[in-house]
């Protein structure tokens, strides 16, 4: 399982985005890059690609993984791949707020501290259906980190496709999320004309 450890501030400048969407909310001091080199139409393409992979924290394989199941599903298939990343256990961690970024919800999953229907789960790329319960084990609820997480995300703005119950680190997925949903600043048509040469 290949995990990345690039410094997120500094890949976030790299590729012009707001560390905010991993979760990320002290700003670094330098502002984000003025390009001054043109990029190439495939330039473009690949950027929008690797801001979506950073963002989602997938590697190539799974992210080319999710363009080939998203080519089969019907509707635009730029929208259909970001709403599978939107899927990810990991992903919806995060956007409940039962983690305060995106590198903790990951690990939050993968030590097992989950479970998706009374069922434990350590696989952050778990993909959730509608009406799944995600809650954090019984025995985790006592630790530091949730006591932490409780408190900082009392008041947490979660995204209307969940029901989030920070107080009883539960949530619900209540409907498959669309484009309109999701706020990563991503063109996702570059992508998917990128994976059609």
């Amino acid at each position: 399982m290949a995990v990345s450890k690039d410094p997120v501030y500094k890949r976030a400048r790299a590729l012009g985005i707001s560390p905010a969407y991993l979760g990320y909310t002290g700003e670094s001091n330098r502002a984000l890059p003025n390009r001054r080199s043109k990029l190439s139409e495939y330039g473009l393409q690949q950027r929008e690609k690797q801001k979506a992979k950073f963002i989602y924290g997938v590697s190539e394989k799974q992210f080319r993984g999710y363009y080939e199941k998203a080519t089969k599903m019907p509707g635009q298939t730029g929208e259909q791949l970001i709403i599978l990343c939107e899927r990810r256990l990991d992903n919806i961690a995060f956007r409940s707020g039962l983690a305060r970024t995106r590198r903790e919800a990951r690990q939050i999953v993968t030590h097992g501290h989950l479970t998706v229907n009374g069922k434990q789960v350590d696989i952050p790329s778990y993909k959730v259906e509608e009406g799944d319960v995600i809650e954090v084990r019984e025995k985790s609820r006592s630790s530091q980190l949730f006591k932490q997480i409780k408190e900082v995300n009392a008041s947490f703005g979660v995204v209307e496709w969940l029901t989030s119950d920070i107080e009883n680190l539960k949530v619900t997925v209540d409907r498959f999320p669309t484009r309109e949903d999701i706020d990563i600043p991503v063109e996702e048509r570059m992508i998917v004309e990128f994976y059609s040469k």
